[in-house]
């Protein structure tokens, strides 16, 4: 009955169209009026919540992301791209991948990245005899990629989710691998829809124009290379290559580009601040809903369950796996890792299975349901951003979709790809 009243109601409020954030709030005083708690145990699980100095990575890498985004940095990428793949026959929507993977290790957003990369590629591809839809479809698989390849938020939330147990480093380095393996499977499956279709075959570009295009984009991949190498490296914490970013990002688009204009500036951190701040409420009232999950032994609950069911861990994770790609159509993907993690994390450490190759199969399960109806976010800003009908977008998705699942299924079933990068470097 308690799990009822806790989860019942969350359900219930969001039917409602109360926002996700506030149903777990709400959620969660209830859970504690039942099962009578104070009520400022609650209030301290929320102020706790967001008192965690980790979570200082997560505004400045926003803001990074931003000020790149709109600085000019993804129309240079594209072009960088297009150096190295647009000239072989479907070579456009190689580009569109690879610039997603290089944008991906600098926003760590797919929204941004789908906003970034598809309003420079999806005109352009369509100009040049691709579908519509299909060029809509590469650009929105594409971008799951930034779920995965650091520096990515989500794996910021999910050590947090673990309670601090797994380190973000750890985490960022077991995404490189997957990450890289997701991007050259959509590839491939480019390739072949290329050669199946005969799309067009791109152009060589002169090596002077071709060497002029990679040094501008080299100013904004050094910013990998800043919060990869300063972490790894140890000369600064995820946090301080974070806010390192953010400095570097200011740096080469107002100085070194010059194509954003300064009175642009104030706009931008505003935004920036909105998200951040509808990210920390999410966070302070997951806190809190997590509490009284606690307290009523919910995962304690759900273990025993799972494991009742079968105690060979490759039908848990396939379990598990049925369960987040299920959920992950109906709900955004960071209050799903805030209110799973503590849930699902118990079950498989109790199997064996390492807790960040855990996390990486969460991002993946969870990426997908991001370009996934009804509620894929980033399956709608690519519609918004090529006006086609989500069902047509949709569609053209299927093939794609099947690419991603098995990108799943070896990150699920094959843990080295996400633990022998942490594991090579010491994390």
């Amino acid at each position: 009955m308690d799990a009822f009243i806790l989860i019942g109601s969350f359900v219930l409020l969001m039917v409602l169209g109360v926002p996700i954030a506030f149903s777990l709030g709400l959620a969660a005083l209830l859970g504690a009026l039942w099962i009578d708690i104070p009520l400022d145990a609650v209030m301290i699980q929320i102020a706790a919540g967001v008192n965690k100095f980790s979570l200082l990575a997560i505004p400045f890498f926003v803001l990074a992301g931003a000020i790149m985004a709109e600085g000019g940095m993804a129309r240079r990428l594209v072009a960088f791209a297009s150096v190295l793949v647009g000239f072989v026959r479907g070579g456009l929507s190689l580009v569109n991948i690879l610039a997603s993977t290089f944008f991906g290790a600098i926003s760590g957003s797919s929204v941004a990245d789908t906003a970034s990369v598809g309003t420079v590629l999806i005109p352009e591809m369509e100009r040049k005899g691709y579908p519509r839809p299909f060029a809509t479809a590469v650009t929105i698989s594409g971008s799951v990629q930034a779920i995965l390849i650091p520096p990515s938020h989500n794996a910021v939330l999910y050590s947090l989710a673990a309670g601090g147990s797994v380190s973000i480093a750890a985490l960022f380095m077991a995404g490189v691998l997957p990450g890289l393996l997701m991007g050259l499977t959509l590839a491939v499956l480019c390739l072949y829809k290329a050669n199946r279709h005969g799309y067009p075959k791109g152009e060589v570009i002169p090596l002077r124009q071709a060497l002029k295009m990679s040094m501008e984009a080299l100013w904004g991949l050094m910013t990998m290379v800043i919060i990869l190498g300063g972490i790894l490296s140890g000369v600064f914490t995820a946090n301080e290559s974070a806010s390192i970013a953010v400095l570097w990002a200011f740096f080469v688009t107002m100085f070194i580009y010059r194509d954003y204009r300064w009175r642009d500036l104030p706009k931008l951190v505003h935004r920036t601040v909105k998200t951040v701040t509808i990210v920390m409420i999410l966070i302070g009232f997951a806190a809190a809903f997590g509490y009284i999950m606690t307290l009523m032994q919910i995962p304690m609950r759900v273990t025993a369950f799972l494991t009742g069911i079968s105690d060979n861990k490759y039908v848990i994770l396939a379990l598990i796996n049925l369960l987040l790609l299920a959920l992950g159509t109906l709900m955004d993907m960071s209050p799903l890792i805030l209110i799973l993690t503590p849930i699902l994390l118990p079950v498989v450490k109790l199997l064996g299975v390492d807790p960040v190759h855990f996390g990486m199969i969460m991002m993946v399960n969870l990426g997908i349901g991001l370009i996934t109806p009804p509620v894929g976010t980033v399956l709608f800003v690519g519609s918004a951003i090529s006006r086609l009908k989500i069902g047509v977008v949709t569609r053209a998705m299927a093939p794609f979709f099947v690419a991603l699942f098995v990108v799943l299924m070896m990150v699920t079933y094959l843990p080295w790809l996400s633990l022998w990068l942490p594991r090579t470097l010491g994390l």
